[in-house]
């Protein structure tokens, strides 16, 4: 019995000097600075133009690669495989996952056309792209009631090529990267 009340004197002392120190160390702040400055310490943030065009490059692949990604495993493949088509088993299932996986798709493609503004390489190279990115906005729809599903999966695909090609041009190559369950309902 002596042993689990030494540890917890133990305890009760650090935790003391661990207050003690930080209130010491506080300066007569309030919590809401503390907290401020805990926050933007958590924060990184790019200080130079290169870094900044580096973020810029990295955020565009990851979320080129998750739209890339979502659009072959869950459009692409089964258009290509016959799943879409009338009378095919396990139709309506794919349909619904095309439709959540369009919508993944268009959400991170315009994430990714934000990202590239910061690079202005990225940027040149994805602006004649933006109008074909914006038309895909109502394709998940369509998807998910199986409606032209041939034009709407070789639309995702033609588009999803193009955002790689775009970055393939500028420096940044966009590698397919399929999402989890939880990214493509979450979004």
């Amino acid at each position: 019995m002596p042993v689990p009340v030494r540890r917890l004197i133990v305890a009760l002392a650090l935790s003391c000097v661990l207050i003690g120190g930080t209130t010491a160390c506080g300066g007569g702040s309030s919590g809401q600075d503390t907290a401020a400055v805990v926050q933007t310490a958590a924060t990184p943030t790019p200080t130079t133009s290169a870094q900044k065009q580096k973020f810029a490059k990295t955020r565009f692949v990851a979320n080129a690669g998750l739209a890339a990604g979502a659009t072959y495993q869950w459009i692409v493949r089964p258009w290509k495989a016959g799943t879409f088509k009338k009378g095919a088993k396990g139709r309506r299932v794919a349909l619904v996952k095309a439709g959540l996986a369009g919508t993944f798709a268009y959400n991170r493609l315009k994430a990714a056309t934000k990202n590239a503004q910061g690079d202005p390489a990225l940027s040149k190279a994805l602006a004649p792209l933006a109008a074909g990115i914006a038309a895909l906005k109502n394709l998940p729809a369509e998807l998910r009631s199986g409606d032209s599903t041939d034009a709407v999966a070789n639309s995702f695909e033609d588009v999803v090529n193009k955002v790689k090609a775009a970055g393939r041009s500028a420096g940044a190559e966009v590698v397919d990267k399929v999402p989890s369950a939880s990214q493509l309902s979450g979004g």
